[in-house]
This record gives structure tokens, sequence and C-alpha cells, in this order.
């Protein structure tokens, strides 16, 4: 039986900690028998042994709610886990004791969990035979010290339970954002898979949910004070989070130390915003791109029509609602505004556009307008806010950076890999790295439009990208060795606050939910955290694949199904699946 006991933190154990750190080189090492995922900071385990896990094992901590939940999730996984490697680590046990307790010491307790909190902790684990059969995990904030739950409960395995021991763990993230993207407008993903993405989030230390919510497709976010956007937008009653999902999405994302960040994509992707007020939307159900028109001239991106109309007044009503109801629902200090993929055609097709064109408007004017009538009002309500790049870069629509205060603004970027990147942070911007390039987890499975002639061609003929725009599939070897301040010096690096993997829901839904994200998604949370290279500057692919392989069988014992990377068999013959020759 294990448990749980409330302590208060010894501030003398603290010291002792902080003199240690002075005294441990800065090293890491990738080859230990066993491994935490994603791989720690530092890492030291200068003779690697095992020690048995107390039947009454206890988890002392200071009294936090959130710090509690965690504690008893961690007590409940290691009474049940029981995890079996892939390969049986070759470990000789103690004759000691075995470890009775996991002592966590805390600074501050009262650190709410925001942008750029401290992560950071450390792990002694003794070997009990020379030392105590006490381990401690001390960290700065709460969230540090979940981080290390997290960590402990992957050194821990067997039957009868055993836990690593004689080893010291200092760890912190290399960025402070480290996000996935899912999009439940297009497909819709009932709560406990949204639970269960949030939990699968936390294993592998990552701390933003980004919720793209709606979208021209559905509308299923039942707002207080515009309930018809959702009766009348959503594929039906039930498919529609109400604002007690929301609660529990939110709530459940702090249980386990992930932020849930809201996106409502506006003035583009408003399609069905038109089911219930069609006056505010332009070209709303139109076919998305008519026979006869050239690419320019489409009205959408792809099938789903639809941009709020910017100069009807009644907009900015319907507008300010939304965002107050969704900063009411969603308390963390970061709003998605969206501001992607305007098209000129569904603008140019309201006659007061027309006559504003006519009089040598133009539509850049039109979006400014759109920022200069919604964003002052989202700053009220307390938030930073982020857009998508085009806001700013589209070579069509645009707004000024003089629209855009840096201060308040965090652009998040997608086009053209690491060149908008620098594009963003030379003009002095915060970034959020999502390159299509690198990072979309939808990529790389065909189209989705019905009665595509390119897949009707002769045997031989090239393929080209297989009618997926953002071909070929993101490997989880090219998320991991992305590095995304490529091209940049210290000061612009100093400027992306981290990246983020998207899941767009074309051809994807709670089905495949598990298998299109994972593993891929802990080669990104890998990367962001302690980082891609080693001590040296090498890139740490090869040697991490083992090391993926038996992380992704231990998330699927917790419940994730996430796909394969190699048979069994390669595992089980450490090197032997390796390629000893140069790619051509």
């Amino acid at each position: 039986m294990v448990k749980r006991i409330e302590s208060p933190p010894p501030s003398s154990l603290l010291l002792i900690l902080a003199c240690l750190l002075i005294f441990i080189p800065q090293i890491s090492s990738n080859n230990y028998p066993i491994n935490v995922w994603p791989n720690p900071t530092i890492f030291l385990w200068p003779n690697p042994h095992f020690t048995l896990l107390s039947k009454t094992f206890t988890i002392t901590h200071p009294k936090q709610h959130y710090l509690r939940t965690a504690v008893n999730r961690c007590l409940k996984l290691l009474s049940d886990e029981h995890y079996r490697p892939l390969l049986v680590p070759q470990l000789n046990p103690t004759s000691s004791p075995p470890l009775h307790r996991l002592k966590i010491v805390v600074a501050d307790v009262k650190t709410p969990l925001i942008h750029g909190v401290n992560e950071s902790y450390t792990l002694h684990i003794p070997s009990s035979t020379y030392e105590s059969t006490t381990a401690t995990l001390s960290a700065q904030t709460v969230w540090g010290a979940m981080r290390g739950l997290e960590t402990f409960s992957q050194l821990v395995y067997g039957n009868p339970t055993r836990v690593a021991s004689g080893l010291f763990i200092r760890d912190k993230p290399l960025y402070e954002y480290r996000g996935l993207m899912l999009d439940t407008s297009r497909n819709y993903y009932g709560i406990d898979h949204l639970l269960r993405l949030i939990r699968a989030m936390s294993m592998n230390k990552m701390n933003v949910f980004h919720w793209h919510i709606t979208d021209s497709h559905s509308f299923p976010l039942i707002l207080p004070s515009e309930p018809k956007l959702a009766e009348r937008g959503a594929y039906s009653m039930e498919m529609n989070y109400s604002p007690e999902d929301v609660k529990k999405v939110v709530e459940f994302g702090m249980e386990y130390g992930v932020r849930v960040m809201p996106e409502i994509d506006m003035p583009a992707h408003t399609g069905s915003w038109a089911e219930a007020y069609p006056d505010i939307v332009t070209c709303a159900n139109e076919f998305w791109w008519p026979a006869g028109l050239e690419w320019p001239d489409r009205f959408a991106s792809e099938p789903g029509s639809g941009q709020l109309n910017p100069l009807n007044k009644n907009t900015y009503q319907v507008v300010k609602n939304v965002i107050h109801d969704v900063t009411t629902m969603f308390p963390d200090s970061f709003y998605h505004a969206g501001g992607d993929e305007l098209t000129p055609n569904c603008w140019k097709s309201n006659e007061a556009i027309q006559n504003f064109l006519t009089n040598n408007g133009t539509l850049s004017q039109i979006l400014e307008i759109f920022v200069n009538s919604t964003l002052p009002f989202i700053l009220s309500q307390n938030r930073t806010v982020v857009y998508w790049e085009d806001i700013l870069l589209d070579a069509t629509i645009n707004v000024s950076s003089s629209v855009l205060p840096r201060e308040n603004i965090i652009l998040q970027t997608w086009n053209n890999g690491p060149n908008n990147t620098k594009k963003i942070v030379s003009a002095g911007y915060r970034v959020i790295v999502s390159s299509s390039d690198f990072y979309y987890l939808d990529c790389g499975h065909g189209g989705f439009v019905g009665n595509d002639s390119q897949y009707n061609q002769p045997p031989g003929t090239d393929q080209g990208k297989g009618g997926s725009w953002c071909n070929p599939f993101k490997t989880w070897q090219t998320i991991y060795n992305y590095d995304i301040t490529y091209g940049l010096n210290e000061e612009e690096a100093k400027l992306v606050v981290g990246g983020e993997v998207a899941l767009w829901s074309e051809q994807a839904d709670p089905t495949v939910m598990d298998s299109r994200i994972w593993p891929r998604t802990s080669a990104l949370a890998e990367a962001l955290w302690s980082g891609n290279r080693d001590e040296t500057g090498m890139k740490k692919y090869a040697e991490a694949t083992d090391r993926l392989n038996e992380w992704r069988n231990r998330m699927v014992t917790r419940g994730i199904g996430a796909e394969p990377i190699q048979p069994l068999w390669c595992i089980k013959n450490p090197g032997m699946c390796n390629t000893v020759h140069a790619s051509v």
C-alpha cells in the first residue's frame, strides 16, 4: 500500500541541494539501463542499480490542491502499473531496505500556472544502503514538482516494484511554450478524448493545449451570450461543448500542469457563424473553388467558405460577445484570435465591400478595420493575443506592424519554414513555431476533396504531393531534428517562445487521434524540453530511437494508442535496425 503525507518544506534541505548543484558537473547521459522521456537536462547515475519500492511507500508534500491531486495520481500509478520494459534493465539490486518515502519540497506553492512559470526540479534517489530510505524532489513551484513526479514514475518498474537508485537529476525546459494544437471543428472530439490527450501531454512534459474550437465547418462551443452559434452551427446537439465541459477540460489541464489556450478563428474560417447570423458573413456556403476560376479567385482555401464582414457594424456586437464569453470560460492569459487564410474573392463578393474598394479602399484596410475594432477589446480582457503569421506576412491581405503592439502580440508561424520565423523575429515579435514543413501531423494522407482527377493518372505518372498540400508525412525524426531557431542570431532566438505541433482534422477524428499524435509529438516534447543535441553538439536522433521505442511502449500500457516506430525485433536486437550508410 502506498500513501501520501503532507509536510512543510524544510529550508535546510533546500540549502543542501543548492550547494550540491554547484559541484555537480554539467553532463547528461542517454544510455542508462532505464531512461526518462523527455531526457532530463542533467542525469547522473554513476553506479546504476535498483532498490525495491516499499509496500508502504509514501509521498510527503506541502499542502496545495493540484499537487495533492498529482501525488495521489502518482501513487496510484506506482501501485498499479508494474511496467515491464521491452528490454529488461541489466541492474544489480541492493541489499538495502526498500525506498520508503519521496519527500517533495516546493519553494513557492502559490505560483500560478502561467506562461513562463518555473518548471525546474531536482530529484535525488539515494543508494539506500549508505544514505537513507527517503528520496527528495525539490522544485520552485508546484508545476515543477509535477514534472519531477512524472520523472520519478518513469524510474519505477517491475513486479515486485523496483526503483532506480543512486542517481541525481537536475532538469528544466529549454522552451517555455511546448504546445499541441487540435482542431475540433472539422471533426468532433468528445471530452473524454480531450482529457486523454491532456494526460498524454503531461506524461511528455508538454504544457499548452491549443484548442482550435471553431471554424467554417462547425461551431461546437455553447456560449451563454450567443447560444444560437452552437444551436445552429454545431454538427448536432450531441456534438458540442458546454460551459461545464470547458470547465472540466480547463480544470483537468490544471491538475496535469497543462494550460488550455482557446482559439476562435476570425475573420476568415467563420462560415459556421452564418447559420445563426447570415448578415455578418460574406460568401457563406459558396462553393469553395468554382469551375472556371483561377486559384487566386477561390472563395476559400478548402471546402467551407465564409468570412466575417468588417464593414457591418452588427459583426462587432456578436464578436465581442464571443470574446467576452470565451475569455470568461478560459482563464489562461493567452487568447488565440486566428487571423489566417483570408481570401480576397470572399470579401469582394459583398456589395458593401465592393463599394469600399471602388472608393480606393483596400482589402488590407478592411482587415485593419477589423483588427482595430477587436484587438483592443481582447486586450481589455487582460490577454496576450496570439495570431497566425498571415495577419502580418500574407502577401495580399495584411496589416502594418503599427497595428500590432509587440508587447501584447505573439505570432504563430506555419508557412515557409525558418524563413518566416526569421521575418517575424526580425520585426521584433515573439513567435511560436509550427512550421507545416516539420510540425503538421495531418500531412501525408492525401487530399480530402472529392472528384479529384489527380488520382486518376496513368501508371508511371509522377504523383507529386499525392494530393496532400503539405506532403510528405512528418516522421518523428523530422520533428525531432528541426531546430526552431535555425538561422537566427542570439538576440532573435530569444524571441522564440517555443514550438507547437498541429493536428488539423479534415481526415482525423477520435478513432485515429492517438496514433496521429503519438509518439511523433513525443519527439517534439524532448526537442523542446532538453534539446535534440548531445553535449558535443551532435544530433541525438540515432540513440533516441531505442529510448522512444521504450517510451512509446510505456505510453501504450498507460492507455495511449501511440503508433509503433519499428518492429519489436529492433528493440530486442539493439543496433541491428540502424543504417550505417549516409543517405543519398
